[in-house]
């Protein structure tokens, strides 16, 4: 009998320190600002839960309900939902740390608002240093 694994879906974060934490990590965060309610948020939800799926290992794909947390809408400067924006260490940033023996401090490389293709999404995810997981 063939069994499906279960997908992997993005995370929930439920405050700004979870973010940092992943941002510290070395890989990418994709970072979905979204509201329930939200006509275009509820179209790219599944596009976003298949990229979590695909980028399980090698990135952080997370949803931020900005009811849950508006400090996350001032601190990023969200004007409307859904906005994308990709924490990652730039290359620069990492080798100089490299050099000084520290750690690199992830800052926003990407930022799109509204409807989104996916590709363009995994194309901001995969040239920051992530990759898709094989089938």
């Amino acid at each position: 009998m063939f069994r499906r694994s279960k997908r992997v879906k993005a995370t929930r974060v439920e405050s700004m320190d979870e973010i940092t934490e992943m941002a510290a990590s070395g890989r990418p965060v994709l970072v979905d600002f979204m509201q329930p309610g939200c006509a275009p948020c509820r179209v790219m939800d599944g596009i976003v839960d298949e990229l979590a799926d695909e980028f399980q290992d090698s990135a952080h794909v997370v949803k931020v309900n900005l009811r849950e947390l508006p400090a996350a809408a001032h601190t990023f400067k969200v004007k409307s939902t859904p906005t994308f924006v990709l924490l990652a260490v730039s290359p620069k940033a990492r080798k100089k740390a490299a050099a000084v023996g520290g750690v690199p401090a992830a800052t926003q490389r990407w930022r799109a608002t509204g409807l989104v293709k996916k590709d363009a999404l995994r194309k901001a995810i995969e040239s920051n240093g992530a990759s898709a997981a094989s089938a």
